[in-house]
């Protein structure tokens, strides 16, 4: 049987607990025609790129399935008419991931390249200190007050 990869996004104002009842009906319906889910992951809630239909986190879900296209289909079709999720994805895969998915792993990801301050640590002071420009002439730019206003000035005094 082919193998998928899909993620489905779910309304945020939905409990902890809603979600898993809607994990649970999309397995059931998989598992009915024939086909098996290898992992479940959930991701939490996250923060979306973009507001959809009103909505600007959502409770992120992925499945790993081993089914018939037709299950695919099925489960694509309860989704489209559950108000409840948002958006999903499914992708054929020629291998399922083996251990915790990338999105699993960022506490690994994050210990690698620490809490993201330490490009202020690297020597050179980060973004706003750039030690190795010259600062002196700026493009022929005249920094002296121009010889007319020099002018100006005096003759204002003299009234």
């Amino acid at each position: 049987m082919p193998l998928y990869e899909h993620v489905f996004l779910a309304r945020q104002d939905l409990g902890t607990q809603q979600v898993d009842e809607l994990t649970a009906q999309f397995k059931g319906i998989i598992e009915q025609l024939g086909g098996s889910v290898a992992k479940t992951e959930y991701w939490g809630v996250k923060t979306l790129s973009y507001r959809l239909q009103k909505n600007r986190k959502a409770h992120f879900t992925l499945f790993n399935i081993d089914a018939p296209p037709a299950a695919i289909a099925e489960i694509e079709r309860q989704q489209r008419l559950s108000e409840d999720v948002l958006r999903y994805i499914t992708i054929r895969v020629d291998e399922l991931e083996e251990g915790p998915s990338a999105m699993m792993r960022k506490v690994d990801r994050d210990d690698r390249h620490g809490d993201r301050g330490d490009r202020f640590d690297r020597g050179g002071g980060g973004r706003f200190d750039r030690g190795d420009r010259d600062r002196g002439d700026r493009g022929g730019r005249d920094r002296r007050p121009r010889d007319d206003a020099d002018e100006t000035t005096a003759a204002a005094s003299e009234e």
